[in-house]
């Protein structure tokens, strides 16, 4: 895989949602989800709503990479910030 530029945060970026999914994986097996009415007004389950933060969290990426010539340590706050607001109330 040298064609890849697998640097230590790349690594880290797809470990992280390897266990995201293994983690909601394992929580949807022991705890069954119950969808929810958010502010979408749509139901949602904990699936969907790690789905619409992980696409939220590459469009804020994105238009941080364009628009801000600021550090990417920025962006990663404000998608945090921006996941917690979807799983709180999506």
């Amino acid at each position: 895989m040298a064609w890849m530029a697998w640097t230590l945060p790349t690594a880290i970026f797809f470990c992280t949602i390897a266990c995201l999914l293994v983690l909601f994986t394992v929580l949807a097996i022991k705890y069954p989800e119950t969808p929810r009415m958010g502010v979408l007004r749509i139901e949602t389950t904990r699936g969907d709503r790690l789905f619409i933060t992980l696409l939220g969290s590459a469009f804020i990426n994105l238009a941080w990479l364009g628009l801000v010539s600021a550090p990417q340590w920025g962006a990663l706050i404000v998608c945090l910030v921006y996941a917690a607001a979807v799983f709180r109330w999506v």
